[in-house]
């Protein structure tokens, strides 16, 4: 059976998901939950929905940090990526996968196929396009979640996404989510010491993102004949916003959260912003690079510069600028100047494994953890600057937060057509 098959009894208005389980949650339809620690000698079913590369590498950071963990589903709407991570995976943690071919799931519907398998955490890591809904689903199923960033490509995702995680809270569920530097030890020293007063008052912020190009975009004739429009977007999905959020939100936002970070989580006032293409898209419509300023309180300007060209200059640092001092942070670790002179010198740690260990850790003692809001936060702080970027105008936090555009088809089906969004041109797109 292929994904054209399984997904056609599947076909769905997200937007009118969106609207349903946002009534639905305001009328208090909670799953059962767990209440207690997951004693260390009791098996815990891990399902992987998104069997790309980052899931699978989170799959197997999952089962290193748990041996009690069994993957148990797995699910995907292709079926090579389902093989390739199944066989990658067997071959580094064969005692820990038990994933018959009847609990391999393809097509649009896969994740409801995983959540109903008898799974007790999940992780999300197909196109972030999907995030939203896949989290709702999780939350409303009763199971713990491990959800890569973006969590959303625009803000009814990301309103969807807010009320996801107050459900988790009040089902004492965990969330951990891939916003991996807020996992990585140098760096939760670093920003601990700022949001103490190590540099004084932040002043400004300084984030860059420059490398070559992640995910070109193929040319046309490497479509497959009859391929539809759907599925040739879903293969290609870092280049259409309504899957991947556009470069900024998909990679980019790793520097807008610790901009995020570097302001406490605080809400910036606005966002100006320039950005444009100058690679060949090929029928893509996403930037290869934006420069973002965002007003905070005080007046404190944050700035974040991203570009994915080849044969430029490459960095991805952060120079934050305070009252008494400042912080430097590049590939070798912060170093913190001024009234306080500072560098990291503890234990060195694989910030994608510990993002598993504090999961797992939480899970088997009984405690939660929930990343909901500030990853929401941050992502949201992606999106506004992208708004910016595409319209040409200054988008105040208000006006993204209550944005109505919705990037996705309002039918999503396997074999579908779907005409995304043209090339935005700033002073021409509109904001809506």
């Amino acid at each position: 059976m292929n994904p054209s098959e399984l997904s056609a009894e599947t076909t769905q208005s997200r937007r009118n998901f969106l609207k349903a389980t946002s009534i639905a949650t305001t009328a208090g339809v909670l799953a059962p939950h767990f209440a207690s620690a997951q004693e260390p000698a009791s098996k815990l079913k891990l399902g992987l929905i998104g069997c790309g590369g980052r899931g699978s590498g989170a799959a197997n950071q999952a089962l290193t940090a748990d041996s009690n963990v069994e993957l148990w589903a797995m699910g995907d709407v292709f079926g090579s990526s389902i093989e390739r991570s199944l066989g990658g995976l067997t071959a580094a943690k064969k005692e820990q996968v038990n994933v018959p071919s009847e609990r391999q799931f393809l097509g649009l519907d896969a994740v409801d196929k995983v959540l109903a398998s008898g799974v007790d955490v999940v992780i999300l890591t197909t196109p972030p396009g999907f995030r939203p809904q896949h989290l709702r689903k999780a939350i409303e199923a009763g199971k713990h979640v491990f959800c890569e960033k973006p969590v959303a490509v625009d803000a009814p995702g990301i309103r969807s996404v807010i009320e996801s995680a107050r459900m988790a809270k009040e089902k004492n569920l965990n969330i951990v989510c891939g916003f991996c530097w807020r996992y990585e030890f140098a760096r939760r020293e670093a920003f601990g010491l700022i949001h103490d007063g190590a540099i004084g008052d932040v002043n400004s912020v300084y984030s860059t993102y420059y490398t070559g190009p992640v995910k070109p975009m193929p040319e046309a004739s490497a479509r497959r004949e009859g391929e539809s429009d759907v599925e040739w977007q879903v293969r290609n999905w870092y280049n259409f916003s309504w899957l991947s959020g556009d470069s900024l939100v998909e990679q980019a936002v790793h520097s807008i959260d610790k901009i995020a970070w570097a302001m406490k989580d605080i809400d910036p006032i606005a966002a100006v912003a320039v950005g444009g293409r100058q690679i060949p898209a090929n029928g893509g419509n996403i930037f290869d690079h934006f420069h973002i300023v965002y007003e905070f309180p005080e007046a404190v300007y944050c700035h974040l510069g991203s570009r994915q060209q080849a044969g430029c200059h490459s960095e991805n640092h952060d120079y934050i600028k305070g009252s008494k001092g400042n912080c430097r942070i590049t590939w070798d670790g912060p170093i913190i100047r001024g009234d306080v002179n500072w560098r990291y010198k503890g234990e060195e740690n694989d910030m994608y494994q510990n993002e598993h260990n504090i999961l797992f850790g939480h899970l088997r003692s009984g405690e939660y953890i929930n990343d909901g809001e500030w990853m929401a936060h941050s992502t949201m702080m992606g999106i506004m600057g992208r708004m910016a970027a595409y319209t040409g105008q200054r988008i105040t936090w208000k006006m993204a937060m209550e944005s109505e555009e919705d990037l996705a088809p309002d039918n999503l089906a396997w074999d579908g057509d779907f005409t995304p969004t043209a090339m935005p041109r700033p002073g021409q797109t509109k904001f809506s």
